[in-house]
């Protein structure tokens, strides 16, 4: 299953109908939300994986690109939306442990979820895949709202950097038995030496030993997350919206600086969620998401992003409908002319390659696809469905 994707974690039931466009909900973060969908479905689903253009795939190592950008935006919208939620009702004079008692519940649909896109449609138990996508975002769902619920904003920042400094001392300084300590590459660091030794064969099976989505890397993806609800702090100010957008952006530019001066002694790293990676990411998002507040909240561009919005408003749906199909797709399998070929791999040869060269019909095949699950979305919206967890 690609990796670059995620989806919301809201309050809510299941399947229930939701407010549309109203004032009080905050249309800019559902505009964000769609936007990275949007870019998710693109990056994962290109028509074939040896024509895709360099901005649309993952930084091979050390680095980023756009793609790079697409799961910790994931994780920091979490954080921003779980702050709203959870403010709202702690101010309703909502218990704590009433709360938390909620988002672990939550957590654990959102982590089932998980496991079962990486189940179907084998369903493999002997080597399933028992971290991945919506199962990180779980993890750092439940952890980083327990750290809300217990603390301030000052503990809140005080939990971020003792998350990101305990993961640089843990890369830097923890040895991998029969190699030594410090090591970044793919085969030696550390957090790749816990994952061959703890998940095994549960590993993501393109990699076959580590995981994108670690045990050990978690620790820095609950610092993007806890980056979210910062800005949900920010977002929650009773001053003016001009204000709060310049306080989002400024504190957006001051972590990518940080993030580039940390590039220096641990580079930009996605695979290893580097701590650089983090503060660069999640001063991106800041940059990003105060654009979308200016525009759609302040400026008033709502009619311009209500395709995003509705894709934002299902962004479960859409993503397990993307991989579930995209997972289909590739099962079905037939012997050709040529040998065995997949659904996919026919539909793409027969619809969009002989529209343009290979790079240009990979494109095509995304976008269609992304086509294709905003016209799911659309349905939804237009009879007020919203899967919600």
């Amino acid at each position: 299953m690609a990796q670059a994707s995620v989806p919301q974690t809201q309050t809510g039931s299941s399947a229930t109908a939701a407010p549309r466009f109203t004032a009080q909900r905050l249309v800019s973060l559902d505009a964000f939300r769609g936007a990275t969908m949007a870019l998710m479905v693109l990056v994962n689903n290109p028509g074939t994986g040896r024509a895709v253009y360099a901005p649309l795939e993952h930084a091979e190592w050390n680095g980023w690109t756009i793609t790079d950008v697409v799961f910790p935006s994931f994780l920091w919208i979490v954080g921003v939306a779980m702050t709203l939620s959870l403010s709202k009702r702690l101010a309703a004079g909502v218990p704590r442990t009433h709360l938390f008692l909620q988002v672990l519940r939550r957590s654990a649909v959102l982590y089932a979820l998980g496991v079962f896109g990486y189940l179907f449609p084998h369903f493999d138990f002997s080597t399933m895949r028992i971290l991945g996508v919506l199962q990180r975002i779980a993890i750092c769902y439940l952890i980083a709202s327990a750290i809300y619920l217990t603390t301030g904003v000052r503990g809140q920042a005080a939990w971020i950097a003792s998350l990101l400094a305990a993961y640089w001392l843990l890369m830097k300084l923890a040895p991998v038995p029969g190699i030594g300590a410090g090591y970044l590459d793919v085969e030696r660091n550390f957090a790749h030496y816990v994952d061959r030794i703890v998940l095994g064969a549960h590993n993501y099976k393109p990699t076959k030993t580590w995981d994108p989505e670690g045990l050990v890397s978690t620790l820095p993806a609950i610092a993007t997350t806890l980056l979210g609800v910062l800005a949900g702090h920010l977002l929650r100010l009773k001053r003016d919206l001009a204000e709060r957008t310049t306080w989002l952006f400024l504190g957006g530019n001051l972590l990518i600086a940080l993030g580039l001066i940390c590039n220096v002694w641990m580079p930009i790293n996605k695979k290893l969620w580097t701590p650089s990676f983090a503060l660069f990411m999640g001063g991106m998002d800041f940059v990003i998401f105060a654009m979308f507040v200016w525009l759609v909240d302040g400026l008033g561009w709502r009619r311009i992003v209500k395709p995003l919005v509705v894709l934002g408003m299902n962004a479960i749906t859409v993503y397990l409908a993307s991989e579930l199909l995209a997972e289909t797709l590739d099962s079905i399998r037939w012997i050709s002319g040529a040998g065995p070929i997949s659904l996919r791999a026919w539909l793409f040869q027969q619809l969009f390659a002989p529209l343009a060269a290979p790079i240009n019909a990979s494109l095509l095949y995304a976008v269609a696809y992304v086509l294709l699950m905003y016209l799911l979305a659309w349905g939804m919206h237009r009879r007020g469905w919203y899967l919600r967890v």
